[in-house]
């Protein structure tokens, strides 16, 4: 099997900008994504609340557009989407992405706004594992997707229900709508077909994913971060998140999404296989765990345990309802004032990125980074 590339950096905030364009050019991104084409940003925010670990960090985000614009690639959108428990405006405004879409003029579309775009059926070249039985009516996706660049924008955690999540879990919210969560009792072969399908519908792929601070315990959420100084790039969405749950301290052949998507051919999942640049990782192995919360213990018994039989009743259902206030009140109104404030608080006083974070949020990021920022126009 050919080998895949993935780039792995130790990276500082005074030097991050940079850093973030010298890893897209060791990660192959000018031969992955197609020139003269849309570029769409896929940020990931898994929670709307600023916890370490869980979202896509502003640097992440601008030091991405600037490489991106210094390689050639002026056209550049970013697509939100919203979960049961994300609310993507909210998300966008807390994690401090709104000044840099104006700062350098990109255009915020919203895969649940009628006005720009529109779900139009697909029916994959591919054979799918789940999702033609999932979705019997048709599979339904953006139209905008079609015939462009995508770029996700991950983070390294851990993952209740898939052990860890990076740059193939990216492609949940944007490419499902709504109702992703019929699928969750499937979600490692979900990830499977969406990639497969991404790589029909989009003229190029790649992914940088941000370890600076990363999340140890039951995400995408409520976690424990831990500042780890890494980000990674990769054109092959298997290699990078296997690299990254290798890291973590996890084997990647042993999760069934990455398992999976090797053998099919969607890329590289074997570490063997796959060839580091960068900085030496060899090292790196984390001990992570991902452990359990409130809502991952429900999950459990819902979608994977004696429940999962009663899926359509209690999803496909205005049933549903009463477990999307039930996620929402753990989250927002018991996990994030009682606990998970004070460790973001703690986070922005005592640690590095915490203070470029906040940095962010008084529009000062330039103070530590020392760095001019390109023209905000193409």
């Amino acid at each position: 099997m050919k080998k895949s590339k993935v780039a792995v950096l130790k990276v500082r905030p005074e030097t991050i900008l940079t850093d973030i364009e010298r890893l897209c050019e060791l990660g192959g991104m000018g031969a992955a994504l197609e020139k003269g084409r849309t570029t769409i940003l896929k940020d990931n925010i898994s929670w709307h609340y600023p916890f370490p670990g869980a979202n896509t960090t502003p640097w992440q985000l601008e030091g991405t557009i600037q490489a991106l614009r210094n390689a050639g690639y002026p056209d550049i959108s970013c697509v939100q989407n919203k979960t049961v428990v994300t609310n993507a405006f909210k998300g966008e405004d807390l994690n401090h992405y709104i000044p840099l879409f104006k700062k350098y003029a990109i255009p915020v579309l919203y895969n649940f706004k009628d006005g720009d775009m529109r779900w139009v059926e697909y029916k994959p070249k591919a054979r799918m594992h789940v999702l033609h039985r999932i979705f019997p009516d048709g599979i339904m996706v953006p139209d905008y997707f079609f015939g462009k660049n995508i770029v996700h924008l991950p983070t390294v955690k851990c993952h209740i229900y898939t052990t860890t999540t990076g740059a193939m879990k990216n492609a949940f919210g944007g490419l499902l709508s709504t109702h992703r969560h019929y699928t969750h009792s499937w979600i490692h072969k979900t990830l499977v077909d969406l990639l497969a399908i991404q790589k029909e519908i989009h003229s190029g792929l790649f992914a940088i994913m941000d370890g600076t601070t990363a999340g140890n315990g039951p995400g995408p959420r409520t976690m424990i971060p831990v500042v780890k100084n890494y980000m990674l790039a990769s054109s092959d969405q298997v290699a990078i998140d296997a690299v990254a749950a290798k890291m973590m301290g996890f084997d990647p052949m042993k999760l069934e999404y990455v398992r999976v998507a090797h053998d099919d051919g969607l890329g590289v999942g074997d570490p063997r296989d796959i060839e580091i640049v960068g900085d030496d990782i060899s090292g790196e192995s984390w001990g992570f765990q991902v452990g359990d919360n409130g809502a991952s213990k429900v999950g459990d018994f819902m979608w994977f345990g004696p429940m999962k039989r009663f899926q359509k009743l209690f999803f496909h259902t205005p049933l549903v309802n009463a477990f999307v206030f039930g996620s929402e009140a753990y989250h927002d109104y018991y996990r994030w004032p009682m606990k998970d404030k004070g460790t973001f608080e703690r986070w922005v006083r005592e640690t590095a990125w915490g203070q470029l974070f906040d940095a962010y949020a008084r529009g000062e990021a330039s103070k530590i980074t020392g760095q001019p920022s390109v023209a905000s126009a193409p």
